[in-house]
């Protein structure tokens, strides 16, 4: 089976330009729902071993007007997330007894009670928060500069017909793809479900970009063998062997982490679940872009350098 990709970019870059600006869109409507590592405070896990209270009920325990707005948001079966404001020792203290006092039950000879068991607290301080957020935009653009620099360097010998550097600009614009569309993904899941974004989502998509150019690597590579052993003057027609041989390898490989990743989403715990999904978003649209953006770059720029020198 030969596959037409050069002659089919147009649609491809279509489909990448639609999600492409969807995300940025949203990215700029609604942004990002940062979580206590970006924005400091406190989070409380509350569990209850009998019956778990009613969102209003929890809500209305911890008063606005010592706490302001507390964010209170149901986790599993029975229990409760509970994000304030930075608070200290003796303030945590008060919020457990309030908890408690609102909705423990003793156990009698017909009852076995209901106990509030505080499962984990977490606290960060504004200083730190800004600092883990500076850090991690920090770490993501290092590593694209480090991605496209090391593929520029790798492919220094391919001069022609495409130069070598713009091998590593195609691989940073389609790790850029992969990166604003699995951010915009995550832009519509906290403005429509609540889903906040901290330093694992950070180190997803560091996963992402590392697991995309590798994809982006392997077709590169194959393009380089190819315009070694059969010249450069049909570049298309090269870049069209080279994808078709590397499809099937890519595909299988991608399909082989998206069913461990699916497995972990529906049966993994709560505490991974945004990860994995970031993940799955990222690695899906890191093996399309690696097969339909990054060499479609390539034949665009090779494009428009024969058209200058005509």
């Amino acid at each position: 089976m030969n596959i037409p990709f050069v002659k089919k970019q147009a649609y491809f870059f279509l489909f990448s330009a639609v999600c492409v600006a969807v995300s940025v869109v949203s990215l700029i409507v609604y942004g990002l729902k940062p979580s206590i590592d970006f924005t400091g405070g406190t989070l409380i896990e509350f569990a209850f071993t009998e019956e778990r209270p009613e969102l209003s009920a929890m809500q209305e325990v911890i008063p606005r007007d010592i706490y302001g707005e507390a964010i209170v948001q149901p986790v599993g079966e029975q229990g409760f997330l509970v994000r304030l404001r930075f608070i200290t020792e003796d303030e945590h203290q008060d919020i457990l007894t309030r908890v408690r006092g609102a909705f423990e039950v003793e156990a009698t000879e017909t009852s076995q009670g209901n106990k509030v068991l505080e499962e984990s607290i977490e606290t960060i301080g504004p200083a730190i928060s800004q600092s883990l957020k500076e850090r991690s935009v920090q770490a993501v653009f290092a590593v694209l500069v480090a991605i496209g620099g090391y593929i520029a360097f790798t492919f220094r010998k391919v001069s022609r017909p495409v130069a070598s550097w713009k091998y590593g600009i195609a691989a940073i614009v389609a790790l850029f793809h992969n990166v604003i569309i699995t951010m915009g993904a995550f832009s519509l899941l906290g403005h429509f479900l609540g889903v906040e974004v901290g330093i694992s989502f950070v180190l997803a998509l560091l996963t992402i970009l590392g697991f995309s150019v590798h994809d982006t690597i392997v077709v590169f590579d194959r393009i380089r063998e190819h315009l070694n052993k059969y010249g450069t003057s049909e570049f298309e027609v090269t870049v069209d062997r080279a994808l078709n041989e590397t499809f099937i390898r890519s595909v299988n490989t991608s399909i082989t982490v998206l069913i461990v990743l699916a497995a972990m989403f529906f049966f993994g715990g709560e505490s991974v679940r945004y990860f994995v999904l970031a993940l799955i978003i990222g690695i899906f649209f890191g093996t399309y872009s690696s097969i339909f953006i990054a060499s479609q770059l390539l034949v665009v720029s090779h494009r428009w350098d024969k058209r200058k020198r005509a």
